[in-house]
């Protein structure tokens, strides 16, 4: 018997590119049929050749009016070549090929701070062949093969934040095929399941329970210490349930948008010092329980299942 299943959840990247690409419909600061070679506009109105956006060409953003914050070339008012977007920080946040005003080619992003988030070969507006996403601390999060219509083909990879391999299976024109195995934190296998154009056959579903326990490396705790990085979507409380300060000192706990407490605990300058930090998956499933003491990570909290 098939029974529909949704093994894997879709990893949707917003492709913010596209909506930079909508910046051409801007006004400019340029005067037509001007002399330099730099944001030159010909006499029909046309961007032509290297152009350098600022701060002051971008309207509500975080930039200072002299700061460099996208760079590239046009050939008739489209985007061609390599373009280069940044933070406000300074740091690269996208490198992405363009031709004829449509990204074409290999494009890569970034976290704001400097490491890689995703990179591969973007045409038609669809990702092609190999296409890697890593996590914050620089390991491979995912790594997936695309065909040339955009559908994931061939072996498809899933890993956690460790390195060890979460799900692997074959994908046929974007549906799974054949059999996914699906793996504990430690490696050993999880389950197995049998799949036919996206559909699992439920009598061939396997689960097996971890051989072994799953260590932290006690010894080196840090090597395993998540980021607890306050992010852009987690709002303070205090413990009396007023309005947190810009700057967190003291006890404070913080929720992320779907109102599930993300950290709870001490802060001096907004820096997360004693408590405890919970970590969720992409469908806001508690994975992790970190523990900090003095500003150090010291392990994990048990997680209830």
């Amino acid at each position: 018997m098939l029974n529909k299943s949704i093994l894997i959840p879709t990893f949707i990247f917003a492709f913010t590119v596209l909506s930079a690409q909508q910046s051409v419909a801007q006004t400019w600061e340029f005067a037509p049929n001007t002399k330099d070679t730099i944001n030159y506009v010909d006499v029909v109105g046309r961007k032509q050749g290297k152009w350098i956006l600022f701060g002051k060409h971008k309207q509500n953003s975080c930039f200072t009016p002299t700061q460099k914050a996208e760079e590239g070339a046009y050939k008739e008012n489209r985007k061609i070549g390599l373009w280069m977007e940044y933070y406000c920080n300074g740091n690269l946040k996208h490198k992405v090929t363009f031709a004829n005003g449509r990204p074409d080619g290999y494009a890569i992003m970034f976290y704001d701070n400097g490491k890689v988030q995703e990179e591969g070969q973007w045409k038609n507006n669809k990702w092609v062949g190999a296409l890697k996403q890593y996590y914050e601390n620089g390991q491979v999060q995912h790594e997936f093969n695309y065909n040339a219509q955009g559908k994931r083909e061939g072996e498809q990879v899933y890993k956690y934040e460790n390195g060890q391999v979460a799900v692997k299976g074959n994908f046929v024109n974007g549906k799974e095929a054949g059999v996914i195995k699906e793996f504990h934190e430690n490696g050993d296998i999880k389950a197995e399941k049998v799949f036919n154009n996206g559909d699992v056959d439920v009598n061939s579903i396997k689960i097996y329970d971890p051989k072994k326990e799953f260590v932290k490396k006690n010894d080196a705790p840090a090597e395993n210490a998540p980021k607890v990085s306050l992010k852009a979507d987690e709002k303070a409380v205090t413990a009396s349930g007023s309005k947190a300060p810009i700057v967190l000192n003291g006890h404070h706990v913080l929720y992320n948008a779907s109102k599930q407490v993300t950290k709870d605990g001490e802060f001096k300058n907004n820096l997360f010092v004693t408590g405890k930090a919970y970590i969720y998956d992409d469908n806001g499933i508690l994975q992790r329980i970190a523990i900090y003491k003095n500003g150090q990570y010291a392990g994990d909290g048990v997680v209830e299942k």
